[in-house]
């Protein structure tokens, strides 16, 4: 017997609320708890990342306006969470569902051993049978070290527990080639193979987010490009009609589907791609971009040609083609001083640039991650 699909499925505030007062789509939310109920007792484990906290915190709190200080967002978030959460619990007590509430902030999937071990609380919540719903701990996450919205949440969240299906539940049906609102001549995407398509396309449906939310439709497909990089299938559907998800599982085409690509050989390099803010950015030659995208190999000092950014040892870098495009990312062995002095040398003479005998090379391949051939 085949082990349970995971999904992930990503509610955005212009989903959960109504009106322009913050308050509860209540149907909307009953729908959804039905249907993540009803997934859950069949052959899937079910995560749900839930923005709102705050649409509902100013709701509670009588205010008209989103807030703009981050001491106000989070005092409304901290009034808000507890509110949804209640609701939540309501419902899927109902259904008989048990639930566990997991705050989380960008520090805890950058830091390796935090990221171990949230996967193992994962882990254990789907063994149970529960369904985690997560949110960023807006009550204490500071600015520089915020996700920024919950899609790219979702998305580290889907990489994470090496999710199967990530649905991004938002108030539009799909992606379209224009935007509708202005152009008859819009045509709706119902599947991309590679994110990288969407470039040249005037996706605005929804750009700005709504009133109560921080998202937009650009956010989404940025989550797209994260979770199907990591392997996992993503879509982007409308948020009014949660019992979609079933069709869409059992093989209907809505909304609009973006396909994974190959996953990453093992969860260390998922959180090498998706965990880890990247530092620093490495350009390389011709070969090195060879070497490492169809060798296999690590990277040496020899192939880089320009280093941006200030960067410690073991920080994250992107490693970009001589045209520009990112194709690797990965763990330096030397900060941005030490490579200024040896890029472009052989790794042989290192120890004399540097006057100590530093690493042969500058990214193991063991901790680089190739995003594309």
């Amino acid at each position: 017997m085949s082990d349970p699909s995971t999904i992930v499925v990503k509610i955005g505030t212009s989903s959960l609320t109504k009106g322009n007062q913050g308050k509860l789509a209540l149907a909307t939310i009953a729908s959804l708890v039905e249907t993540l109920s009803h997934l859950q007792q069949t052959d899937y484990r079910v995560i749900l990342v839930s923005s709102g906290a705050v649409g509902v915190g100013c709701a509670r709190l009588g205010l008209k306006d989103r807030p703009r200080t981050m001491a106000m967002k989070q005092a409304v978030a901290a009034v808000g969470q507890g509110r949804l959460m209640r609701v939540y619990d309501d419902m899927f007590t109902t259904l008989g569902q048990p639930i566990a509430q997991v705050l989380l902030t960008r520090t805890d999937l950058v830091q390796r051993s935090r990221y171990v071990n949230i996967y193992r609380t994962f882990r254990q919540l789907l063994q149970l049978g529960v369904i985690p719903v997560v949110n960023e701990n807006d009550t204490v996450a500071v600015e520089e070290l915020k996700f920024g919205d919950n899609d790219t949440l979702s998305a580290q969240v889907a990489s994470l527990v090496g999710a199967d299906w990530l649905f991004l539940l938002t108030d539009v049906q799909q992606l379209y080639s224009a935007d509708p609102r202005y152009n008859a001549d819009a045509e709706p995407i119902y599947i991309v193979d590679k994110v990288e398509q969407l470039a040249d396309l005037q996706v605005t449906v929804g750009d700005r987010g709504s009133q109560w939310g921080t998202g937009g439709m650009l956010t989404k497909i940025e989550a797209a490009r994260i979770a199907t990089t990591a392997g996992v299938r993503t879509v982007i559907t409308e948020g009014k009609h949660p019992e979609n998800l079933l069709k869409i599982l059992s093989g209907e085409t809505l909304g609009t589907q973006f396909a994974a690509q190959p996953r990453p050989a093992n969860a260390r390099k998922r959180w090498i791609a998706h965990g880890l803010m990247p530092a620093g950015k490495l350009y390389l030659d011709g070969g090195a971009v060879q070497a490492i995208c169809q060798g296999g190999k690590s990277l040496l000092a020899a192939g880089i040609t320009e280093i941006e950014g200030e960067f410690e040892r073991q920080d994250a870098v992107q490693l970009y083609s001589p045209e520009g495009q990112e194709v690797a990312r990965g763990i330096v062995n030397y900060d941005h001083s030490e490579l200024q002095k040896i890029q472009g040398h052989r790794s042989e003479e290192i120890a004399q640039l540097l006057g100590y005998n530093g690493a042969e090379t500058v990214i193991h391949r063991d901790n680089l991650v190739v995003h594309s051939a």
